[in-house]
Parts: structure tokens; C-alpha cells; sequence
């Protein structure tokens, strides 16, 4: 599963380039979705002691592609994409 995860975040990086404009707001959303997956990439899983966990990341994904979704339509599926992976993980 991580491998279509970093794939998907892959291809979501490379639509974000083409993708044109993106205001601050939602930039700064995608910048804090994506330490947050990243995160979870490193350590695995399983947060270690102590350290919060990542619940939530696939509805944060999905709030995201539904921001996107006018003015993006490539990002809003490769977001909606990442989303369903996320919740498949169970995260």
C-alpha cells in the first residue's frame, strides 16, 4: 500500500506544477497534508510513543479535492485518489 501511496503523491506533485495558481490558503493546506503523509511514510504506520497520529488524513484529503474540484478538476481526483488510499490504510 505504500507504494501506490507514494505514487499517487508523485503524480499529485506533478499535477500541482502544472496545474497553474493555487492560492495561499490551499497551499499551505496541501503543504500540511503532505508533512503529515510523509510522516507517516517514515515512521510506518504505527505512531511511536507520545507522538500524535495522523487520523483524519484521508478526510483532510477529500475536503481538499472538494476545494479543488472547480477551478482544478486534475488535482481534485489525483487529491480524491490519495484520499481513498489513505482510508484504505485505515488513516
Amino acid at each position: 500500500m505504500d507504494s501506490n501511496l507514494k505514487t499517487s503523491l508523485k503524480s499529485l506533485h506533478a499535477n500541482l506544477a502544472n496545474a497553474g495558481p493555487v492560492d495561499e490558503e490551499l497551499q499551505e493546506l496541501l503543504r500540511q497534508l503532505n508533512g503529515d503523509i510523509q510522516a507517516l511514510l517514515e515512521r510506518g504506520a504505527e505512531p511511536a510513543a507520545g507522538e500524535s497520529t495522523t487520523y483524519g488524513l484521508a478526510e483532510r484529503s477529500q475536503e481538499l479535492s472538494a476545494k479543488f474540484a472547480a477551478k482544478h478538476p486534475t488535482l481534485e481526483s489525483g487529491l480524491r485518489e490519495l484520499g481513498t488510499i489513505l482510508s484504505n490504510m485505515g488513516i
